[in-house]
């Protein structure tokens, strides 16, 4: 397997500096291994058609994460594991994506990955897809049924809670924040900001002013921001809980003249440039592109027959001033408006999938 570095796409591995591949272990697992994948079942052999039913993909993030999945489906037809891949774009919209696994049903694919449009709009289409046999991996994005093969994700609550830790320890415990998050309804994006609820309960002295959804892409982020900024004249941080929306606060604290202000975020290339740029006290973390690479992996792992945990979490890291000149220095292997995410191989999944 290699590692694939989107070329001709423009959100949607050695690793990176100060993240070793033995840092992305699965940390988490519900139960235990069952005795075969759940969902797999009927007379399912290689070589395998794969559905990749995909939600959006105009976001750069979601981009990158499709050039893994492709660049993974043809390491697979190397080895006459995978025959074909069924790839659909729902536009954003969680009923066309219904329709589209649906159509991946009626075809009788051998597994379909996912990113969910909608936490629970997908649950009917997943569980029939489930009983009819197909092997189901969702990741980033997760639906609520529990009848899938696999649930593949980092843990946002940490990655909300992670980040509101760092803002109150950068403003000591006291300040006017705003908090930047992604669409609302969607797992990852309602996740990470339930999880810096709490460590907001506990310190009070650090007020919310307001906060605002937006797509993970940067223009939206920066209009949004800039009308925040002429409405509040006292902004001391912005708890942002993704990359795109940190690239696009900081960018208009710039054009309105504004001081910038301690910041989070995530590996995204145009933040953690201006990070640097603007001499940012930041910090970022990383829900690396490869998920879909290695939910490909594990799909066919289970139609395979091989054992696979319901759940698998992957591991957070962190980028702060000590690390952020690493992920830089490979900068110019992705794109502009890009993620800088690690590197992965056959031996990182299987090791995910092992724990």
């Amino acid at each position: 397997m290699k590692t694939a570095f989107l070329k001709t796409m423009p959100r949607l591995g050695s690793l990176l500096a100060g993240v070793s591949a033995a840092a992305f272990l699965m940390v988490g697992g519900t139960g235990t291994a069952l005795a075969a994948a759940n969902c797999v079942k009927g007379d399912r052999k290689a070589p395998f058609t794969i559905g990749w039913a995909n939600i959006y993909s105009v976001p750069t993030w979601m981009k990158q994460t499709e050039g893994t999945i492709t660049a993974e489906v043809e390491e697979l037809k190397k080895t006459g594991q995978v025959k074909d891949l069924m790839i659909t774009d729902a536009q954003g919209n969680a009923q066309t994506q219904i329709q589209h696994i649906q159509s991946m049903i009626d075809a009788n694919v051998d597994a379909i990955v996912v990113i969910a449009g909608s936490s629970n709009a997908l649950d009917r289409v997943i569980a029939d897809a489930c009983d009819k046999g197909i092997a189901i991996v969702n990741f980033d994005s997760l639906v609520n049924t529990d009848k899938v093969t696999a649930k593949i994700n980092t843990d946002s609550s940490q990655w909300g809670a992670t980040a509101a830790k760092w803002m109150v320890d950068q403003l000591g415990g006291k300040g006017k924040i705003i908090i930047m998050n992604g669409p609302a309804g969607i797992s990852v994006s309602d996740d990470r900001r339930k999880g810096a609820q709490p460590v907001l309960d506990a310190n009070p002295g650090l007020q919310v002013i307001t906060e605002t959804n937006t797509d993970y892409n940067v223009a939206p982020a920066q209009e949004a921001m800039t009308s925040l900024l002429f409405a509040n004249p006292e902004i001391d941080g912005v708890l942002s809980l993704g990359g795109a929306l940190s690239a696009g606060s900081v960018m208009a604290f710039d054009r309105q003249g504004r001081e910038q202000v301690p910041t989070t975020g995530e590996n995204a290339r145009q933040f953690l440039e201006l990070w640097k740029e603007k001499g940012l006290k930041g910090w970022a973390t990383m829900q690396p592109n490869w998920l879909g690479a290695f939910s490909v992996y594990t799909a066919v792992q289970a139609l395979e027959g091989k054992d696979v945990k319901p759940k698998i979490t992957v591991p957070l890291p962190v980028i702060d001033d000590s690390n952020v000149d690493s992920y830089l220095a490979r900068a110019d292997k992705f794109p502009a408006d890009g993620y800088i995410y690690s590197d992965y191989d056959k031996a990182l999944f299987d090791k995910l999938l092992a724990q």
